[in-house]
This record gives structure tokens, C-alpha cells and sequence, in this order.
């Protein structure tokens, strides 16, 4: 009887935590109709407005689509940082190192190589430079003491400028420096697309891919339940057995690997160069992503593909409407802190965990 009693208290308290996210969802939605309205805009046309933008035409889902693969694999590999308790700031330069491997090996390429080799080479130089790079930030944090997250931003820092000097200096444009980036790559080694929109199959492919070995690690695996002890507390599951700090820097390598196949896949799918905004700060987003579907990798991709949709509506507010794009990062913002507001209310009052 005990039992059946406990069982249902803990049925109430999830429904009440489900309502309770559902009127964060109402309440940030709200808030941004108000900001709206505060702007001189109505609600029903901004909505109308971000929903053409974003699947009016071909090449507009096309480019939603072309958003969702690189924002995808950002949010796994944020999985394994986040699972194992890890807030993992570096992956925006992680992203960069992966694109500059990438790039690198295609520059190495001497034009006998199948096509076809050359971009599989690309990928996985993308993959381990961006493993390396979260290693580092992992290698910072294990055994340096520097917090992730400095660790992290301060990485992000070296990335940038990494790439700034390869644009300006040893890989510019034959004849001039620009901000546009390096030269085209051979065509031949650029990703296929469908139709003339920028969506590449193979890149949705690789993020559907990883999205699937990423629930089945963190979820069904003796490396996942490990993960998830060290996140809970990683001296005491050192204490039962668990190697904390070999697992801490898999999770900081896994998550670097994935951002830096997303690095790649800027450059061989949509980009077909090394820009100075290579990450099209994606990475960041990832974060918001993660952060809305409490680490849930089952929740990553509905809400991955509703952000990604906002960002490529939003650039249709200011041909229509005369309203700054930025607004799609106004109603991702808003999302995010209410939702973590209602489910830190729902630990605090209907979980017992405050």
C-alpha cells in the first residue's frame, strides 16, 4: 500500500511539473508577444511573417535544413559534457578547429585522390581536430584546475584568432585578404544538395546518425551510466570503481568530435570555404537547445529544428516588416529562461530536491 501511495504522489508531482512547463512555454510566448507589440508590430504578422520566411520557398526550407544538421551534432556531443555534469563553453571553438582540419586536408589535396576519399579524409580531419581541441579544454580542466567554462571561452578566443590568421595570412585569396574568406574549394569536394536548395542529405544524414549512437551511448551503455554517475558526483563514483577523470575527457573529446564534424560540414556543405564566422555561432545556440530540452537527447531535434526554423524566418522581419532579425534570438532567450525558471520551481516544490 506504502508503494501504490508513493506511486501516485509521483504521478501528480509529474503531471503538476508538466503543467507548470507547459505555462513557462505560454509565459515566454507572451513575453515575446509583448515585446512585439512594444515594437509596433502585431503577433499574428511576425508569426505569418517568420513562417514564410522560413518554409515559403525551396530554398528557404532548404536552408532551415542546412541549419539543423551542423545544429544537431552540436547539441549530441553538448550531451555528453552536460550528462557529465560538464558546461561545456569551448565547443564554438571546437567547432572552428574542426573546420580548419577540414579545410587543411582539402588544401592538401593534390587532385588524384577520388573526390569522393578526399571529403570522407575531410570529415574525420574535422572529427579529431575537434576532439583535440575539447581534450585540451578537458586536459585544462582535469589537471589544470581552470574551470570548463574559462577554459572554454578562452579557447574560443585562440580559435578565432587562429582562423582570422589564416584567412589574412598564409590562406588568402591569391591577391587580396578578405572577409569573405579563402578561395572557393574545387567543386568536385563540395557535398550534394537537393534540388538548388543548400540542404545536403549527407549532412542530415551524419546528424541523424549521431543523434541516434548519442541516445543509445548516453542512455543504453555501460559508458553512458558511467557518465551520468561522475556527472551526479564524481568522488564517490570514483570511490565505487569509475575512472572519473578518463571519462570527464572522452565526454570533452566526444563533444569536440562532434562540433568539429559540424565545422566540417560548414565547409564541404554550405560555405564551400573557411570564413571568419564559420560556426555561424551555432555552437552557442546548441546551448540553448540543450539547455530547453533538459538534456534529453530525445528532445534535440524537435526543438533544434523549431530553432533553427526561427533563425531563418527571422531574416524575413526586416523586408517585411521593417523589424530587426534579432527578435529570433529574443524568443529563444526568453524560451530557455522560462522554461529553467519552471523547472527549477518544479525541484524546489513538487520533486523535493530544493
Amino acid at each position: 500500500m506504502a508503494g501504490i501511495a508513493e506511486s501516485g504522489r509521483s504521478w501528480v508531482s509529474l503531471e503538476r511539473t508538466w503543467v507548470i512547463q507547459g505555462l513557462a512555454w505560454l509565459a515566454a510566448l507572451l513575453f515575446v508577444a509583448g515585446v512585439i507589440l512594444l515594437a509596433g508590430a502585431s503577433p499574428l504578422q511576425v508569426a505569418a511573417s517568420m513562417w514564410q520566411g522560413a518554409f515559403g520557398t525551396e530554398a528557404q526550407f532548404g536552408r532551415v535544413l542546412a541549419t539543423l544538421a551542423p545544429l544537431v551534432l552540436c547539441c549530441c556531443g553538448l550531451v555528453f559534457t552536460f550528462v557529465a555534469g560538464l558546461y561545456n563553453l569551448g565547443i564554438e571553438g571546437q567547432m572552428v578547429v574542426g573546420a580548419i582540419a577540414a579545410t587543411f586536408l582539402v588544401r592538401l589535396e593534390a587532385g588524384w585522390l577520388p573526390p569522393s576519399l578526399v571529403i570522407t579524409l575531410a570529415l574525420l580531419a574535422g572529427i579529431l581536430g575537434g576532439a583535440g581541441w575539447g581534450l585540451l579544454a578537458g586536459i585544462l580542466n582535469v589537471w589544470g584546475r581552470v574551470n570548463e567554462i574559462f577554459a572554454g571561452l578562452g579557447l574560443n578566443f585562440v580559435a578565432q584568432g587562429w582562423v582570422l590568421y589564416l584567412i589574412f595570412g598564409p590562406w588568402k585569396r591569391p591577391g587580396v585578404a578578405s572577409m569573405s574568406g579563402t578561395e572557393l574549394l574545387d567543386p568536385r569536394l563540395w557535398l550534394p544538395t537537393w534540388g538548388r536548395s543548400e540542404a545536403s542529405p549527407v549532412a542530415l544524414l551524419l546528424a541523424l546518425l549521431a543523434l541516434a549512437l548519442t541516445v543509445l551511448v548516453v542512455r543504453n551503455t555501460r559508458f553512458g551510466l558511467q557518465l551520468r554517475a561522475v556527472g551526479k558526483n564524481p568522488v564517490a563514483a570514483f570511490r565505487l570503481g569509475i575512472p572519473a577523470t578518463r571519462r570527464l575527457l572522452m565526454a570533452f573529446a566526444c563533444c569536440g568530435g562532434l562540433a568539429g564534424l559540424a565545422g566540417a560540414l560548414q565547409v564541404l556543405a554550405l560555405f564551400h570555404r573557411l570564413i571568419p564566422n564559420i560556426s555561424s555561432n551555432l555552437g552557442f545556440l546548441a546551448l540553448l537547445v540543450v539547455m530547453l530540452a533538459g538534456f534529453n537527447p530525445l528532445l534535440i531535434l524537435p526543438i533544434a529544428f523549431f530553432f533553427s526554423s526561427l533563425n531563418i524566418g527571422s531574416l524575413q522581419l526586416p523586408l517585411s516588416l521593417q523589424l530587426e532579425s534579432s527578435l529570433a534570438g529574443v524568443i529563444q532567450g526568453s524560451l530557455v529562461l522560462f522554461v529553467l525558471l519552471a523547472q527549477g520551481i518544479s525541484r524546489r516544490y513538487f520533486l523535493g530536491k530544493g
